[in-house]
């Protein structure tokens, strides 16, 4: 009896010792996949892109077991010098957050064509980038409805960082979800020229409510920040970008454009980790796709037949019965 208990024990052993060693292979297999991001300009402290991007990665990190490291233009003199330092590094996927990343991304994938390579918001013809873009103004058309509803000075305004085509997308949705709403309403653009300097958006805000502008809507990272500030400070209403950022300003943001740079980054990444390699080499992710939202609102209330409204809207840019 004895002997038979000694080799059941033995047996239990074995098992346990095998799934420890099976668990071990799968997380020093996931622990082998290495990541490298470099960052879009404004950089880590964003509140928006850039933070969003390093949050995926952080994700993927505590719950698939990879490793990663990042650049920002402040710790590199270009962003070709801070790709190449990641490509140096043996990282198995070099991560280019932002389009106007694109020209030294593509300059450093030519020099590497066996290193696997991710563009954030624009898209690459090189065999060794894989893109990820959103539809931005989908997402922005849903706050432009919002803003179109509620205005009650029929004056609302769009601040955008670069004057890029990037950014029109955000201008070009919210202006048609606003004129969707109310037709009179009369929206005021201005472009900072820069996604960095929370101080001039603060002061582009000033002259949009001094101009009437009761919500604000800004697509201009830490530019952005200063627009939302501004707006609290007025006593006007306004709207986050990328993120939902609510928590800026939580008497002023109605709502925020979510776009899910940290999913996307995230769900990237899982791929490699399970099957060592991408298979899609462009994606497009909108509100069918779950690549943008809107934050809940808050701060207003909508009356049942504006929810309604909003609702409609929604089901039907994410079947494609409407299309921006």
């Amino acid at each position: 009896m004895r002997k038979y208990t000694i080799l059941l024990l033995l047996s239990i052993c074995a098992v346990i010792l095998s799934a420890c060693s099976n668990n071990g292979e799968e997380n020093k297999e996931s622990e082998n996949v290495k990541v490298g991001i470099m960052l879009s300009d404004a950089g880590l402290g964003d509140q928006s892109f850039s933070d969003m991007g390093f949050a995926g990665l952080e994700q993927a990190r505590d719950e698939l077991g990879i490793s990663f490291d990042y650049r920002e233009l402040q710790d590199t003199e270009t962003y070709e010098q801070g790709l190449e330092e990641l490509v140096e590094q043996g990282n198995d996927l070099v991560i280019g957050l932002g389009f106007s990343i694109q020209e030294a991304l593509e300059t450093v994938a030519q020099k590497n064509p066996d290193v696997s390579f991710l563009l954030i918001d624009s898209q690459s013809e090189l065999p060794n980038v894989y893109n990820i873009t959103f539809k931005e103004d989908e997402g922005s058309f849903l706050v432009g409805l919002l803003a179109g509803m509620k205005t009650q000075s029929n004056v609302v305004g769009f601040v955008g960082g670069e004057d890029v085509e990037l950014i029109h997308k955000f201008e070009d949705g919210f202006t048609a979800g606003v004129k969707a709403a109310n037709p009179e309403a009369k929206v005021l653009t201005n472009y900072a020229g820069t996604f960095g300097d929370d101080k001039l958006g603060e002061s582009i805000a000033k002259e949009m409510i001094s101009g009437g502008a009761d919500y604000i809507y800004p697509a201009a990272g830490f530019t952005g920040v200063g627009v939302i500030l501004e707006s609290q400070r007025a006593g006007t209403y306004s709207f986050g970008v990328d993120s939902d950022q609510f928590y800026l300003a939580e008497g002023s943001v109605v709502s925020s454009m979510v776009k899910q740079v940290d999913v996307a980054i995230y769900d990237t990444v899982k791929e490699l980790v399970e099957n060592g390699s991408l298979s899609e080499k462009n994606k497009q992710l909108g509100l069918k796709e779950n690549g943008v939202a809107i934050a809940p609102i808050r701060v207003i209330n909508l009356t049942q037949a504006e929810q309604d409204k909003l609702d409609q809207y929604i089901e039907d840019i994410s079947n494609g019965t409407i299309q921006y």
